[in-house]
């Protein structure tokens, strides 16, 4: 006997398709000038005439303060999230400073010491036109430094409530220092500010920033003077 077949209708046969509309052309978010160019179109090589004013660099730092602390629940969460703030820009500062040194001279630092001069020096004046007030290593701890700063621009124009007398906003400036000394290849167990005015008259604003390297960083160093380097 035989068994009948079912033939397949005709919508099994031939596959259904929806047309895909074709793809809106880019349409880029980045504002331009008159003169149709951006930021990225500037030579990088150009410092003076590129600066902000001290006005619009208060109404953004005060305005990235603001964020932060109203995402955060304590003094040491905000100082953390402005710390994270300023790490990738101690990361990009790096090869920035470096290649806008003269080419016979440009040198990237290889010795602890040499990258905390750089730090000291060459980073503190291309933020704030000036160089840090002091460099100092511990003399108890041979993985600890200190960068002294008697006046933190960043803290100038901010007015700290009673309640949150202990935050320290340099501590962003604490993470550009932090990002640039991991960039450099010489980690860091963390980079904390540390107010140092209190009883002092003349600076009242003075900060501490402590500079703690890894063991690791510390142990290819004394390797380096070992072998005469």
């Amino acid at each position: 006997m035989a068994v009948p077949v079912a033939s397949p209708s005709a919508e099994e046969k031939t596959p259904s398709y929806v047309a895909i509309p074709p793809a809106k052309p880019f349409q880029s978010t980045l504002r331009y000038s008159s003169n149709r160019k951006t930021i990225y179109d500037r030579n990088l090589n150009r410092t003076k005439t590129t600066e902000i004013s001290l006005a619009s660099f208060a109404y953004l730092f005060n305005t990235l303060i603001t964020y932060h602390h109203s995402k955060s629940s304590s003094v040491s969460e905000i100082e953390h999230r402005l710390n994270r703030a300023g790490y990738p820009i101690g990361i990009k500062m790096l090869d920035l400073l470096l290649y806008r040194q003269p080419p016979r001279s440009a040198t990237r630092p290889t010795r602890i010491v040499e990258l905390l001069q750089f730090i000291h020096g060459t980073l503190w004046r291309a933020l704030f036109s000036r160089s840090a007030d002091a460099l100092e290593k511990s003399t108890t701890k041979n993985n600890e430094y200190m960068i002294i700063d008697n006046e933190p621009l960043v803290n100038t124009y901010i007015s700290i409530p009673k309640e949150m007398s202990q935050l320290n906003c340099a501590a962003f400036v604490g993470g550009i220092i932090e990002g640039m000394c991991d960039a450099a290849g010489f980690s860091t167990d963390a980079v904390s500010v540390h107010s140092a005015g209190e009883g002092d008259e003349m600076w009242p604003g003075k900060t501490i920033f402590l500079v703690r390297f890894k063991e690791s960083v510390v142990e290819r160093e004394e390797a380096i003077k070992a072998s005469g380097g």
